[in-house]
Protein backbone atom coordinates (compact mmCIF):
# COMPACT_ATOMS: atom_id res chain seq x y z
CA UNK A 1 0.00 0.00 0.00
CA UNK A 2 1.88 3.27 -1.22
CA UNK A 3 2.11 6.11 1.99
CA UNK A 4 -0.47 8.79 1.72
CA UNK A 5 0.65 12.15 1.20
CA UNK A 6 2.46 14.00 3.58
CA UNK A 7 -0.47 16.82 3.90
CA UNK A 8 -3.05 14.07 4.85
CA UNK A 9 -1.01 12.55 7.33
CA UNK A 10 -0.38 15.67 8.73
CA UNK A 11 -4.12 16.49 9.16
CA UNK A 12 -4.80 13.38 10.40
CA UNK A 13 -2.38 13.48 13.30
CA UNK A 14 -3.47 17.36 13.45
CA UNK A 15 -7.39 16.40 14.12
CA UNK A 16 -6.29 13.45 16.05
CA UNK A 17 -4.73 15.83 18.90
CA UNK A 18 -8.22 16.77 19.53
CA UNK A 19 -9.63 14.22 21.47
CA UNK A 20 -12.24 14.95 23.31
CA UNK A 21 -12.25 14.70 27.49
CA UNK A 22 -14.56 11.45 27.05
CA UNK A 23 -11.86 9.33 24.63
CA UNK A 24 -13.52 10.35 21.53
CA UNK A 25 -11.00 10.41 18.40
CA UNK A 26 -11.25 13.35 15.99
CA UNK A 27 -10.00 12.99 12.18
CA UNK A 28 -10.93 14.16 9.06
CA UNK A 29 -11.37 12.29 5.74
CA UNK A 30 -12.96 11.51 2.96
CA UNK A 31 -16.37 10.14 1.85
CA UNK A 32 -15.55 6.91 -0.88
CA UNK A 33 -17.57 4.32 -2.20
CA UNK A 34 -17.12 1.46 -4.49
CA UNK A 35 -16.54 2.05 -7.98
CA UNK A 36 -17.32 -0.54 -10.47
CA UNK A 37 -16.27 -0.18 -13.99
CA UNK A 38 -17.85 -1.64 -17.33
CA UNK A 39 -15.14 -2.39 -19.93
CA UNK A 40 -14.87 -3.22 -23.36
CA UNK A 41 -13.69 -6.79 -24.10
CA UNK A 42 -12.88 -6.10 -27.58
CA UNK A 43 -11.98 -2.72 -29.63
CA UNK A 44 -15.59 -1.97 -31.61
CA UNK A 45 -18.27 0.28 -32.27
CA UNK A 46 -20.21 1.32 -29.28
CA UNK A 47 -23.92 0.70 -31.08
CA UNK A 48 -26.03 1.19 -27.83
CA UNK A 49 -26.09 3.21 -24.81
CA UNK A 50 -29.39 2.42 -22.57
CA UNK A 51 -28.45 4.45 -19.85
CA UNK A 52 -27.30 8.10 -18.84
CA UNK A 53 -25.55 9.66 -15.85
CA UNK A 54 -27.59 9.36 -12.60
CA UNK A 55 -29.48 6.02 -13.52
CA UNK A 56 -30.17 3.58 -11.02
CA UNK A 57 -29.90 -0.08 -12.51
CA UNK A 58 -30.46 -3.44 -10.69
CA UNK A 59 -27.34 -6.16 -10.97
CA UNK A 60 -28.01 -7.87 -14.77
CA UNK A 61 -29.45 -4.64 -16.24
CA UNK A 62 -28.07 -4.22 -20.29
CA UNK A 63 -25.98 -0.94 -19.83
CA UNK A 64 -24.85 -1.10 -23.82
CA UNK A 65 -24.25 -3.25 -26.94
CA UNK A 66 -21.14 -2.91 -28.73
CA UNK A 67 -21.35 -3.67 -33.06
CA UNK A 68 -21.77 -7.37 -33.59
CA UNK A 69 -21.51 -7.25 -37.05
CA UNK A 70 -17.88 -8.89 -37.05
CA UNK A 71 -18.82 -11.32 -34.23
CA UNK A 72 -22.02 -12.69 -36.07
CA UNK A 73 -20.15 -13.44 -38.71
CA UNK A 74 -17.31 -15.42 -36.85
CA UNK A 75 -20.51 -17.43 -35.00
CA UNK A 76 -21.83 -18.49 -38.53
CA UNK A 77 -18.53 -19.30 -39.69
CA UNK A 78 -18.18 -21.19 -36.51
CA UNK A 79 -21.72 -22.93 -36.41
CA UNK A 80 -20.73 -24.10 -40.72
CA UNK A 81 -17.44 -25.18 -39.27
CA UNK A 82 -18.93 -27.69 -36.45
CA UNK A 83 -22.18 -28.71 -39.13
CA UNK A 84 -19.38 -29.60 -41.69
CA UNK A 85 -16.98 -31.48 -39.20
CA UNK A 86 -20.44 -33.34 -37.36
CA UNK A 87 -20.78 -34.46 -41.16
CA UNK A 88 -16.91 -35.89 -40.96
CA UNK A 89 -17.22 -37.69 -38.22
CA UNK A 90 -20.71 -39.52 -39.04
CA UNK A 91 -18.61 -40.97 -42.31
CA UNK A 92 -15.95 -41.96 -40.06
CA UNK A 93 -17.63 -43.57 -38.06
CA UNK A 94 -20.34 -45.56 -40.85
CA UNK A 95 -16.33 -46.40 -42.76
CA UNK A 96 -14.73 -47.69 -39.84
CA UNK A 97 -17.88 -50.12 -38.83
CA UNK A 98 -17.67 -51.16 -42.52
CA UNK A 99 -14.21 -51.98 -42.53
CA UNK A 100 -14.90 -53.66 -39.21
CA UNK A 101 -17.34 -56.17 -40.49
CA UNK A 102 -15.03 -56.53 -43.58
CA UNK A 103 -12.23 -56.93 -41.73
CA UNK A 104 -14.07 -60.04 -39.39
CA UNK A 105 -15.00 -61.34 -43.05
CA UNK A 106 -11.59 -61.73 -43.88
CA UNK A 107 -11.92 -58.97 -46.93
CA UNK A 108 -10.28 -56.02 -45.40
CA UNK A 109 -6.06 -56.13 -44.46
CA UNK A 110 -4.76 -54.98 -41.25
CA UNK A 111 -3.88 -52.03 -43.38
CA UNK A 112 -7.34 -50.93 -44.21
CA UNK A 113 -8.49 -51.51 -40.10
CA UNK A 114 -5.66 -49.16 -39.25
CA UNK A 115 -6.19 -46.57 -41.83
CA UNK A 116 -10.53 -46.67 -40.87
CA UNK A 117 -9.49 -46.04 -37.57
CA UNK A 118 -7.31 -43.24 -37.60
CA UNK A 119 -9.52 -41.44 -39.73
CA UNK A 120 -12.23 -41.77 -37.22
CA UNK A 121 -9.99 -40.65 -34.45
CA UNK A 122 -8.95 -37.68 -36.51
CA UNK A 123 -12.56 -36.75 -37.72
CA UNK A 124 -13.45 -37.45 -34.17
CA UNK A 125 -10.77 -34.62 -32.82
CA UNK A 126 -12.05 -32.13 -36.07
CA UNK A 127 -15.26 -32.44 -34.46
CA UNK A 128 -14.25 -31.25 -30.71
CA UNK A 129 -12.14 -28.59 -32.27
CA UNK A 130 -14.80 -27.09 -33.87
CA UNK A 131 -17.25 -27.31 -30.80
CA UNK A 132 -14.16 -25.58 -29.08
CA UNK A 133 -14.40 -22.49 -31.58
CA UNK A 134 -18.25 -22.44 -31.27
CA UNK A 135 -18.34 -21.90 -27.57
CA UNK A 136 -15.81 -19.44 -28.11
CA UNK A 137 -17.78 -17.47 -30.82
CA UNK A 138 -20.70 -17.79 -28.56
CA UNK A 139 -18.96 -16.04 -25.87
CA UNK A 140 -17.78 -13.48 -27.73
CA UNK A 141 -20.90 -12.00 -29.25
CA UNK A 142 -22.33 -12.80 -25.36
CA UNK A 143 -19.72 -10.63 -24.17
CA UNK A 144 -20.69 -7.48 -26.60
CA UNK A 145 -23.84 -7.24 -24.61
CA UNK A 146 -22.32 -5.28 -21.88
CA UNK A 147 -24.56 -5.78 -18.25
CA UNK A 148 -24.16 -4.05 -14.81
CA UNK A 149 -22.28 -6.66 -12.73
CA UNK A 150 -23.73 -5.12 -9.45
CA UNK A 151 -26.85 -2.84 -8.54
CA UNK A 152 -26.07 0.77 -8.69
CA UNK A 153 -26.09 4.03 -10.12
CA UNK A 154 -24.41 5.47 -13.17
CA UNK A 155 -21.62 7.67 -12.24
CA UNK A 156 -19.65 8.15 -15.66
CA UNK A 157 -20.09 7.39 -19.55
CA UNK A 158 -16.72 8.44 -21.12
CA UNK A 159 -17.64 7.25 -24.33
CA UNK A 160 -20.71 8.68 -26.63
CA UNK A 161 -22.62 6.22 -28.80
CA UNK A 162 -21.25 5.76 -32.59
CA UNK A 163 -17.36 6.05 -30.79
CA UNK A 164 -15.19 2.89 -31.50
CA UNK A 165 -14.00 1.96 -27.99
CA UNK A 166 -10.70 0.38 -27.29
CA UNK A 167 -10.51 -3.06 -26.12
CA UNK A 168 -9.86 -2.49 -22.03
CA UNK A 169 -11.58 0.79 -22.11
CA UNK A 170 -14.11 1.70 -19.23
CA UNK A 171 -17.62 2.04 -20.75
CA UNK A 172 -19.78 2.72 -17.64
CA UNK A 173 -18.78 3.78 -13.96
CA UNK A 174 -21.07 2.42 -11.86
CA UNK A 175 -21.27 3.83 -8.14
CA UNK A 176 -22.35 0.40 -6.03
CA UNK A 177 -25.69 0.63 -4.05
CA UNK A 178 -23.23 0.01 -0.91
CA UNK A 179 -22.46 1.80 2.14
CA UNK A 180 -20.38 4.59 1.48
CA UNK A 181 -16.90 4.75 4.03
CA UNK A 182 -14.34 7.46 5.07
CA UNK A 183 -11.18 7.00 4.56
CA UNK A 184 -8.94 8.35 7.81
CA UNK A 185 -5.47 7.64 9.06
CA UNK A 186 -5.41 7.04 13.03
CA UNK A 187 -2.48 7.59 15.14
CA UNK A 188 -0.08 5.00 17.14
CA UNK A 189 -1.22 6.27 20.14
CA UNK A 190 -4.80 5.12 19.44
CA UNK A 191 -4.19 2.37 17.29
CA UNK A 192 -5.07 -0.45 20.13
CA UNK A 193 -8.06 1.53 21.11
CA UNK A 194 -9.45 1.24 17.59
CA UNK A 195 -10.93 -2.38 16.41
CA UNK A 196 -13.59 -3.47 13.63
CA UNK A 197 -16.98 -2.60 14.91
CA UNK A 198 -15.96 0.31 17.02
CA UNK A 199 -19.14 3.37 16.64
CA UNK A 200 -18.72 6.63 15.07
CA UNK A 201 -20.17 9.65 14.02
CA UNK A 202 -19.32 11.05 10.74
CA UNK A 203 -20.04 14.99 10.18
CA UNK A 204 -20.46 15.31 6.09
CA UNK A 205 -20.31 19.03 4.46
CA UNK A 206 -23.73 19.79 3.03
CA UNK A 207 -25.21 17.35 5.65
CA UNK A 208 -27.22 18.62 8.03
CA UNK A 209 -27.31 15.67 11.09
CA UNK A 210 -24.66 13.98 12.21
CA UNK A 211 -24.48 10.71 10.64
CA UNK A 212 -23.84 7.13 11.98
CA UNK A 213 -21.07 4.37 11.40
CA UNK A 214 -18.59 2.45 12.38
CA UNK A 215 -14.96 1.29 11.89
CA UNK A 216 -15.05 -0.76 9.01
CA UNK A 217 -11.39 -2.22 9.49
CA UNK A 218 -7.93 -0.68 10.10
CA UNK A 219 -4.88 -1.62 8.46
CA UNK A 220 -2.25 -3.63 10.15
CA UNK A 221 1.16 -2.34 8.62
CA UNK A 222 1.99 1.82 9.44
CA UNK A 223 2.14 4.98 7.03
CA UNK A 224 4.75 7.72 7.33
CA UNK A 225 7.32 6.18 9.46
CA UNK A 226 9.30 2.89 7.92
CA UNK A 227 10.00 0.20 10.52
CA UNK A 228 13.56 0.68 9.83
CA UNK A 229 13.36 3.98 11.06
CA UNK A 230 11.34 3.18 13.86
CA UNK A 231 12.21 4.71 17.32
CA UNK A 232 11.09 6.08 20.36
CA UNK A 233 11.22 9.39 19.37
CA UNK A 234 9.20 8.27 15.55
CA UNK A 235 6.28 6.63 17.35
CA UNK A 236 4.00 9.47 17.33
CA UNK A 237 4.17 9.81 13.75
CA UNK A 238 3.03 6.65 13.11
CA UNK A 239 -0.41 6.18 11.31
CA UNK A 240 -3.06 3.55 10.13
CA UNK A 241 -5.26 3.94 7.56
CA UNK A 242 -8.87 3.14 8.82
CA UNK A 243 -11.64 3.03 6.72
CA UNK A 244 -15.06 4.20 9.06
CA UNK A 245 -18.20 2.82 7.35
CA UNK A 246 -21.24 5.56 7.23
CA UNK A 247 -24.69 3.21 7.76
CA UNK A 248 -27.18 5.67 6.93
CA UNK A 249 -25.46 8.07 4.49
CA UNK A 250 -28.51 9.60 1.82
CA UNK A 251 -28.02 8.43 -1.63
CA UNK A 252 -27.08 11.20 -3.23
CA UNK A 253 -23.53 11.14 -1.03
CA UNK A 254 -21.23 11.05 -3.86
CA UNK A 255 -17.50 10.21 -3.04
CA UNK A 256 -14.51 12.94 -2.29
CA UNK A 257 -16.93 14.64 -0.13
CA UNK A 258 -14.60 15.97 3.00
CA UNK A 259 -16.10 14.72 6.15
CA UNK A 260 -15.08 14.69 10.20
CA UNK A 261 -15.04 11.33 12.02
CA UNK A 262 -15.63 10.99 15.75
CA UNK A 263 -14.85 7.37 16.36
CA UNK A 264 -16.00 7.15 19.95
CA UNK A 265 -13.76 5.90 22.83
CA UNK A 266 -11.11 5.60 20.33
CA UNK A 267 -8.33 8.09 21.62
CA UNK A 268 -6.16 7.60 24.73
CA UNK A 269 -7.06 9.50 27.83
CA UNK A 270 -4.77 11.74 29.91
CA UNK A 271 -1.40 10.28 30.59
CA UNK A 272 -0.85 8.55 26.81
CA UNK A 273 2.54 8.89 24.85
Amino acid sequence: MAPPRAIVVVLALLAASCGRGDGTLRLVGTVERTLVEVVAPTSEVLAELDVARGDRVAAGRVLARLDPTFAESELARAEAGLASARTGAAVADIDLDRVQQLSRERVASRQDLDRARLAHDEAEARLREAEAILAAARKHAADLVLAAPVAGVVDQLPFERGERVPAGAVIVVLIAEEDPWVRVWIPEASFARVVPGTRASIHVDGVAEPLHGSVLDVAREPAFTPHYALTERDRVHLVYETRVRIVDGPPQLRPGVPAEVEILGGADVAGAP
